[in-house]
């Protein structure tokens, strides 16, 4: 589970087993998770975050899609 960003209380990390899927990443932070897509960014499952928080993290992960997206390729295109 490649840790690709932390970004506050947040940790945006990828499943090594997860490349037959679309580009995403998973957020975990104090037993919430969410799996957000890459390419455009929209979150795909939540488990504990609240609406205003799923908000400010899909706009942390907007700021760096690029870098997420590059660190996808280089884990499953390699």
């Amino acid at each position: 589970m490649p840790t690709v960003l932390r970004g506050g209380p947040y940790r945006v990390y990828f499943f090594s087993h997860e490349s037959n899927e679309p580009a995403h990443v998973h957020v975990d932070r104090a037993g919430s998770t969410a799996k957000f897509w890459l390419g455009p960014v929209e979150p795909a499952r939540n488990s504990g975050f609240s609406p205003r928080e799923m908000t400010r993290i899909r706009r942390i992960l907007i700021s760096h899609e690029a870098r997420l997206q590059e660190a996808w390729n280089d884990l499953f295109e390699a």
